[in-house]
């Protein structure tokens, strides 16, 4: 059973930079290219960054590029997407995915 457990959301000021992760478990991480995406308030599911299997290829959304970086550790498991410069209407809850499986995602809400 896929698992994806995403942590490091909170509230940040304009500006400001977060990391969010992406455990994941029941299945060979290191094989599966692996993806981002995002739901504001009130609006549809978002896709933002993704990535290879191996992290060698990356790709954003418009809205991000130049300001998230994605990248994944595959001997832990782990997948990764680093916030800076964050702006307001970059509030939303993140989700980690591969294919149609996601986690519960984690809030990430910039505010001053």
């Amino acid at each position: 059973e896929v698992q994806l457990v995403e942590s490091g959301g909170g509230l940040v000021q304009p500006g400001g930079s977060l990391r969010l992760s992406c455990a994941a478990s029941g299945f060979t991480f290191r094989l599966y290219g692996m993806n981002w995406v995002r739901q504001a308030p009130g609006k549809e599911l978002d896709w933002v960054s993704g990535i290879d299997a191996g992290g060698r290829i990356t790709s954003y959304a418009d809205s991000v590029k130049g300001r998230f970086t994605i990248s994944r550790d595959n001997a832990k498991n782990t997948l990764y997407l680093q916030l800076d410069s964050l702006k307001t209407e970059d509030t939303a809850m993140y989700y980690c995915s591969r294919g149609s499986s996601r986690g519960q995602g984690t809030q990430v809400t910039v505010s001053s």
